[in-house]
C-alpha cells in the first residue's frame, strides 16, 4: 500500500508524460504536484515540499542537473531522474549530483511504480525537517536558489564562498569542524589548510555582516571550526 500523504512531486516538459504520470499516482494514493520547467519545480518544492521527486533532465530553461543541485541544497528526499538518454556517463552525472536512481525513457510504468516505492520507503527513514530559506536579521539565504539578500539586493558571492556559506547554514547552530569544511568545499587534499577558512571567512563576514568585526551569524569557535547562528 502506498504511505498516506505520499507528495511526489513530477518535473517534465512532455505533457504526455506528465499527465500519464498524475493519473496513474494519483489512482494509487499519493498526492502529485507537476511542474513543466526547472523554475517551477524549485518554487513548488520550497511551497509543497516533497516525499519524492521524480526530474527528467532535458528541461526549457535549465537543466536537470542544475535543478537537482537547486534541491541538494536543502532538501534530502530521493529524486529519480528520467532521462531519454541512455549514456552511461549520463546516468553517472545525475547520480554523482545526488539523484537516488535513474529512469531510462521509454519506461514499463509497472517497473517505474516499483522503483518509486522503493524510493518512498528509503525517504520515510530519515525525515527532513530543513526550510529553503533562511532568514537572519542582517541577510536572508535560499538554499534552493543559490542566493543571498541583503537590504532587498542580491549578494554576489564566489563559488567557494557560497559553497562555505551552505554547509554552515545547512548544518545551523552546530559546530562544523575545519577540517569537515576544507574536505566538504575544497576536497580531502585540503584538509590541512586551514588558512584559507580564515580568509573566505572573513570575505563573507565583509559581504553579509553589519558589522564584520563583531559578527553575530559567522562565528568562529577558537581551535574547533565554524557556526552559523542565524
Amino acid at each position: 500500500m502506498t504511505p498516506p500523504k505520499t507528495r511526489v512531486l513530477v518535473v517534465d516538459d512532455e505533457p504526455q508524460i506528465l499527465r500519464a504520470l498524475r493519473i496513474n499516482l494519483s489512482v494509487r494514493g499519493y498526492t502529485v504536484d507537476v511542474a513543466a520547467t526547472g523554475t517551477a519545480a524549485l518554487h513548488i518544492a520550497a511551497e509543497h515540499k516533497p516525499d519524492v521527486v521524480i526530474l527528467d533532465l532535458g528541461l526549457p530553461d535549465m537543466s536537470g542537473i542544475e535543478v537537482l543541485a537547486g534541491l541538494r541544497g536543502w532538501l534530502s528526499v530521493p529524486v529519480i531522474v528520467l532521462s531519454a538518454r541512455s549514456d552511461s556517463s549520463d546516468k553517472v552525472e545525475a547520480l554523482d549530483a545526488g539523484a537516488d536512481d535513474y529512469v531510462t525513457k521509454p519506461f514499463g510504468m509497472d517497473e517505474f511504480l516499483a522503483r518509486l516505492r522503493a524510493a518512498v520507503r528509503r525517504g520515510a527513514s530519515g525525515t527532513d525537517t530543513e526550510q529553503p530559506v533562511v532568514e537572519t536579521a542582517s541577510f536572508t539565504v535560499d538554499l534552493a536558489a543559490k542566493k543571498v539578500v541583503k537590504n532587498g539586493a542580491e549578494v554576489h558571492l564566489t563559488p567557494t564562498e557560497w559553497g562555505m556559506l551552505e554547509m554552515l547554514v545547512r548544518n545551523r547552530g552546530k559546530l562544523v569542524g575545519r577540517e569537515e569544511l576544507l574536505k566538504e568545499v575544497w576536497g580531502p587534499a585540503y584538509a590541512k589548510e586551514t588558512h584559507y577558512l580564515r580568509v573566505y571567512l572573513a570575505q563573507l563576514r565583509r559581504k553579509l555582516e553589519d558589522d564584520p568585526s563583531h559578527p553575530v551569524h559567522l562565528l568562529t569557535e577558537a581551535g574547533m571550526g565554524y557556526r552559523f547562528q542565524p
